[in-house]
């Protein structure tokens, strides 16, 4: 299995899951174009893809989508929240419902419900062959639930949105500082250590720290929180905005 993160940060998010012959887009939040020039890059073409898969319906999961959906015949997966919060521009095939797994070409995506200010937002677990990745952004606390489906995973791809101390004295406005640290909001970097300290474990591959904001994080902080739980067998990046990240599991 192979992992692409072709952007992720505050101003669009996207990631390829690649195995046996099959591939999947998880949100189009980047323009088609910059899409079309990662996937290249990683050695993929759109037009092998099997799905786009979207999480929720915020503009940075999906503000490529329409022009992507006009150039690449690609059905979307999405929950009958996000579609209808999409307003008509697609229409759903698969539906995906928390807790009902559906099989896009050769893999296996899980969805559960996650906390958020979306419509019907989810996170994702991703199989093929025993792998299983799983991912975990846009989400204010890890319930018992997200929990339990990353549970076992050889690929996290877990949020880590801001580190407190920066965002109670960065610029935002107070309300906006507010809506990012509640229970709808985005992960810190100590709830996502926190977060991975339940969910490690001696099959564990490959961490990625995800989603982080520009004004309230680095990557360095990051990996300091995220490297805490972990063993020394255990690889550990930080995705970024411009720059892919590709990751595979053995």
């Amino acid at each position: 299995m192979r992992l692409v993160v072709l952007a992720s940060g505050s101003s669009g998010n996207a990631v390829v899951v690649e195995a046996g012959g099959s591939a999947i887009l998880i949100d189009c939040g980047v323009s088609c174009r910059q899409i079309e020039r990662r996937m290249h890059a990683a050695g993929l073409q759109p037009e092998q893809l099997t799905a786009v898969v979207l999480t929720h319906e915020h503009s940075d999961h999906i503000q490529g989508l329409e022009v992507f959906l006009r150039r690449y015949a690609v059905p979307v997966a999405a929950t009958a929240g996000t579609a209808e919060a999409c307003n008509g521009l697609f229409t759903p095939s698969p539906v995906l419902q928390s807790g009902r797994e559906v099989a896009l070409g050769g893999l296996r995506v899980l969805p559960f419900t996650v906390s958020h200010d979306a419509r019907e937002p989810v996170g994702l677990v991703v199989e093929h062959a025993g792998r299983r990745a799983g991912l975990l952004t846009d989400c204010g606390v890890a319930t018992a639930l997200a929990v339990e489906r990353l549970a076992e995973c050889d690929a996290l791809l877990l949020e880590a949105n801001h580190d407190r101390d920066l965002l109670r004295q960065g610029p935002y406005p107070w309300a906006l500082k507010q809506r990012i640290a509640s229970r709808t909001g985005h992960l810190s970097n100590a709830q996502a250590r926190a977060l991975l300290a339940r969910l490690t474990h001696p099959g564990l591959q490959v961490v990625v720290g995800m989603h982080l904001s520009r004004q309230n994080n680095v990557p360095g902080l990051v990996k300091r929180e995220l490297s805490k739980p972990l063993g020394d067998t255990v690889r550990l990046e930080v995705a970024r905005q411009d720059e892919p990240l590709t990751v595979e599991l053995g």
